[in-house]
């Protein structure tokens, strides 16, 4: 059994030239599309917390099944640790956003004459932003190093208190994760529309984060498996991976539906104007994103052997990527570019790099330990897992 990843030559190298891509893409756009601050930092944001998404969402896979009893995630945990491994990255990227929050939140600017703005500044004003932010990602990294920790520490021994260690960091993450989602949620992405606000909001960007995560390691796992690695995953554990992949779209578009219908059907102007640019100025993509998000994965995974099938799950997986990037573009866009927003070779440049960056650093977190942890007592229930 080989437990052991090797981050080869080959793969380092196609990785810096997504990478590298992404830079050139950049430069054209820059020549191109002359790009304006408010697109630049745009983009960032975008990029920026669709890959942190990722990243936490490694540390909520991990804490939900521990605290759930779970005993079949734990053969395939090493790839959801590897994933919070790219918290430390995103959060100096987070930190960034001081140099353009201008071009994003407009309750930053100073001098405005907004009653409702003024209400809300004792919580949104730049230095309680950054604190907030601080708080955030000192949980968030802090927790999930001492779940990989704990995690590495029971490969090493096979006493029982370091699955109740692990148990009770878990229950701290979801406590904190509990809370900092939605309020993070608020500060990062409603805040740019701060005129609006929706009670739903929090719940709506946690679903979509999930599916983000759920959809990322699918796709590990068929890289692994492709390279000989995680012959212990079978096709009961792929299922339970669909499962959540189907369930989640169906709860993604619920809670989306929901938010609309309250909004829409109250016709108050102040609640509507959030969704009134959204459908009327960019019409072709909103509906976009219910067909990649919702669609497409419900008729795709609706029977059994389709959840249990790696490749195709592994398409679902892909489709539900590009539909939860162009959904955080959605939420940011409106409130930001406006109208005139489009995706050309900055959007694409960004993406590019982003994704040889993050797939770098998580591919390179994965060869510091086994793939597979050892003397979990719920490991053999794992190995031998039916569904």
């Amino acid at each position: 059994m080989n437990n052991d990843y090797i981050f080869s030559k080959k793969a380092k190298f196609i990785l810096m030239a997504i990478g590298g891509l992404g830079i050139l893409l950049l430069l054209l756009g820059y020549f191109i599309e002359s790009p304006n601050g408010q697109r630049f930092w745009t983009n960032f944001l975008i990029n920026t917390l669709f890959f942190l998404f990722i990243a936490l969402f490694g540390g909520v896979f991990q804490a939900l099944h521990k605290i759930a009893y779970s005993g079949w995630h734990t053969a395939l945990q090493r790839v959801p640790e590897a994933l919070a491994s790219f918290l430390p990255i995103a959060a100096l990227l987070m930190f960034l956003l001081y140099f353009g929050m201008h071009d994003l939140y407009h309750w930053s600017h100073e001098g405005l004459h907004d009653p409702i703005l003024e209400d809300k500044a004792a919580y949104l004003n730049i230095p309680f932003f950054f604190i907030r932010m601080a708080i955030y990602f000192a949980g968030w990294i802090g927790l999930t190093y001492l779940l990989r920790k704990n995690s590495l520490e029971q490969d090493l021994s096979n006493d029982i208190k370091y699955y109740k260690k692990g148990k009770v960091l878990a229950a701290l993450f979801m406590v904190f994760f509990a809370i900092s989602s939605s309020t993070m949620s608020w500060d990062w992405l409603m805040s740019i529309d701060a005129h609006w606000f929706s009670t739903l909001y929090g719940w709506f960007v946690f679903i979509g984060l999930f599916e983000i995560g759920i959809a990322t390691i699918i796709l590990f796992i068929a890289y692994l498996k492709s390279k000989g690695h995680l012959e212990f995953i079978n096709k009961e554990h792929i299922h339970d991976m669909g499962k959540y992949l189907f369930a989640f779209s169906v709860f993604w578009m619920y809670l989306w539906f929901s938010q609309y219908l309250l909004i829409w059907y109250s016709h108050i102007p102040e609640e509507t104007a959030y969704f009134a640019p959204r459908l009327n100025d960019h019409t072709i993509l909103f509906f976009t994103i219910l067909v990649l998000n919702f669609l497409i994965p419900f008729l795709g995974l609706m029977t059994r052997n389709s959840k249990r099938n790696l490749k195709w799950l592994s398409v679902m997986a892909i489709v539900i990527l590009i539909g939860q990037w162009l959904n955080i573009y959605m939420l940011v866009i409106p409130g930001t570019i406006g109208k005139t927003a489009q995706i050309g070779l900055t959007e694409i440049g960004f993406v590019s790099l982003y994704l040889g960056g993050f797939l770098f650093v998580v591919l390179s977190a994965l060869t510091k330990a086994p793939l597979l942890s050892k003397n979990d007592p719920l490991l053999e229930e794992s190995f031998h897992y039916e569904t």
